[in-house]
């Protein structure tokens, strides 16, 4: 009887995973100001330990307007750097591939964790965990258009997105500093790059919004960011609705 393909090796650019068996990322909600703790070691470890051929860490904030909640991971700052690298070396030092994808979440941050029911977040409840910069995290989107009943975010201006598409190579160079072996772009779930693609989310009148090719802009533009700091030799990914 053959070996199911499942259980075979892949190769993508230089990167080896000795099966098909791939770990998402999912949130966990237990970053302390962005950094990883002994709880995303435990998670991350557990799957590496367990044979899946790659694991990914959740997505992790370029900004921190990103976060969508309280606990979400961050690599907007150098000093978190050292912290990814424990989880990127455990992961490889139990035979996976260590990956990682990088998110924003434009108009849905700044939400309460879906056990706590996942709606807008409040200030005194942000507060009482531990948030001491509720003003900087603030609501940004393409278009100063709310999501149903939601708070109205602001429309980010033209130098705002070239800032968040730096900030998304540094944290691609930052990602490689950490060992990681796979990148992953979010661009799903009505995220910002999602928000940014979709013409009801992006009422822009500008060369970011409008056509279906200025729309696609940013995306473009973060994904090349990215790539320029990613080593050729690494697999980059774009998570797509």
């Amino acid at each position: 009887m053959s070996k199911p393909l499942l259980f075979t090796p892949l190769s993508m650019r230089d990167i080896t995973v000795k099966n098909r068996i791939v770990v998402a990322p999912m949130h966990q909600y237990a970053a302390k100001q962005g950094f990883p703790t002994d709880w995303h070691l435990m998670n991350v470890g557990r799957f590496a330990v367990g044979g899946a051929g790659m694991v990914f860490v959740e997505s992790t904030k370029v900004d921190r307007r990103g976060c969508g909640t309280v606990g979400d991971l961050g690599l907007w700052d150098d000093a978190m750097v050292p912290h990814f690298k424990r989880l990127s070396d455990f992961i490889k030092e139990h035979g996976s591939v260590s990956a990682l994808q990088l998110g924003h979440s434009g108009r849905k941050a700044r939400r309460f964790r879906p056990w706590e029911g996942g709606a807008p977040l409040e200030q005194a409840a942000a507060e009482a965990e531990g948030v001491d910069d509720w003003d900087a995290w603030e609501l940004v989107a393409p278009a100063a258009v709310a999501a149903g009943k939601d708070p109205e975010p602001r429309a980010l201006s033209r130098a705002e997105i070239q800032d968040l598409v730096e900030a998304w190579g540094k944290a691609a160079a930052r990602a490689e500093a950490a060992g990681f072996d796979v990148l992953e772009i979010h661009g799903a779930h009505g995220y910002l790059i999602h928000q940014f693609l979709s013409p009801v989310a992006n009422l822009r009148n500008d060369d970011y919004g409008g056509s279906e090719a200025n729309r696609r802009r940013f995306a473009i533009e973060v994904t090349e960011a990215v790539r320029a700091n990613w080593p050729d030799n690494k697999p980059l990914f774009l998570r797509l609705s």
